[in-house]
């Protein structure tokens, strides 16, 4: 067989409706797993940002600050407290406002300890909890 055999026929392209449907189900193909990349990547940033900040917060309880060390140590950090709810309205009003899924939590334990102090750390909101003596009992940290 050579080159310029004539009897073998190079075969027939293929239709050009067919190759449309290929291309179409790569470009759909190709779009979904973007799509899905972009998704992880989200959920892999977020649940980052959210557990630094839940640690950073988790060590400062560990060492049983004053309010007046907290306040002074985010504020210190560019932490803004923004507010300070006393009773149970402002603190309702506070988790409504800023509270956002974990509003409830914000509700159970701010109706569980004495003070309640919100302040705004980048794009969280913090919400922390202090006994009656003044002393950092619990947070709740919360996605802006």
């Amino acid at each position: 067989m050579t080159i310029l055999d004539t009897e073998t026929e190079p075969p027939a392209p293929s239709s050009p409706a067919r190759r449309a449907a290929f291309l179409a189900v790569a470009v759909g193909l190709t779009g979904v797993l973007a799509y899905l990349a972009l998704i992880l990547g989200a959920w892999g940033f977020d649940y980052r940002r959210y557990s630094q900040h839940n640690e950073r917060l988790r060590r400062l309880l560990a060492h049983k600050p004053s309010i007046d060390q907290v306040v002074g140590g985010l504020h210190a950090e560019g932490s803004l407290l923004v507010a300070s709810p006393e009773g149970e309205a402002a603190l309702l009003a506070e988790a409504a406002r800023r509270g956002g899924a974990r509003a409830a939590e914000v509700i159970e334990k701010g109706r569980r300890f004495s003070l309640t102090r919100v302040f705004i750390a980048g794009d969280m909101v913090y919400f922390v909890y202090f006994d009656e003596a003044g002393i950092m009992r619990d947070f709740t940290c919360v996605s802006r």
